[in-house]
């Protein structure tokens, strides 16, 4: 069967773009190399921050995404997927950028959710304080008649802290006490009523999993690796 070519935008940051492209080769129906679907990965760290740049604190992303995007548009990418959640917040310029689809984590997760769980009313959100701040999740999960519960200002530093701090999750440290401070903060967001919680950074699915808390933690990288074989495979 003819297959399309997935392009990931990607560096953002280096481990979570790995994560993407392993979870695209689970997701793949292949019994051989050659059934599997070609992978374009331009991992590319010099993107600058995108929780930076939404709180002005940093320089803007969108050039080097959109020059990115071209770039895998340009070898051969029929659509591109993006292993960072902040970054969908540029993701309207990155799509106007190219001709290719532009896959959109917040909406595929919210598609998810509210299929897989159609009981659930409120989800937590475990995210950057950039896309916390930007609403990404809160609106793409409120289309879909889902409320979403983010963290108190403790709670989000302790998040960001897990990400980007000395021992968190982008300088290398993924062990289990990143994890157990993760779940901390998730079991306040479960306290309010989150029937579900959110790893909503790529980074956070490599130490948060599903069984970690006594609700699903769901994983957008996941849901958006699915979403890519599919449209490959149409």
């Amino acid at each position: 069967m003819p297959k399309k070519t997935i392009g990931i935008l990607g560096g953002m940051g280096p481990e979570a773009t790995a994560d993407l492209f392993l979870k695209i080769i689970r997701a793949t129906p292949a019994r051989t190399d050659q059934e599997h679907i070609r992978v374009l990965i331009d991992n590319n760290p010099a993107i600058p921050d995108r929780t930076a740049a939404i709180l002005g604190r940093g320089p803007d992303p969108v050039p080097l995404l959109t020059r990115t995007a071209r770039l895998l548009e340009q070898w051969g990418a029929d659509l591109i997927v993006i292993p960072c959640n902040t970054a969908h917040y540029f993701h309207d310029q990155v799509q106007a950028s190219v001709h290719v689809p532009v896959l959109h984590i917040m909406k595929e997760t919210a598609a998810f959710l509210r299929e897989r769980y159609p009981g659930l009313s409120a989800v937590g959100v475990l995210a950057t304080t950039g896309t916390v701040r930007t609403g990404l999740y809160q609106r793409f999960l409120g289309e879909r008649g889902l409320h979403a519960l983010v963290p108190d200002d403790e709670g989000q530093q302790e998040v960001m802290d897990c990400i980007y701090g000395e021992h968190g999750v982008k300088a290398g440290h993924t062990g289990p006490e990143v994890t157990e401070r993760l779940v901390r903060v998730a079991q306040s967001l479960v306290a309010r009523g989150a029937g579900a919680v959110i790893a909503g950074c790529t980074e956070l699915p490599i130490v948060l999993h599903d069984g970690d808390l006594p609700v699903p933690v769901i994983d957008p990288t996941r849901i958006l690796a699915e979403a890519a074989v599919r449209a490959a495979l149409e």
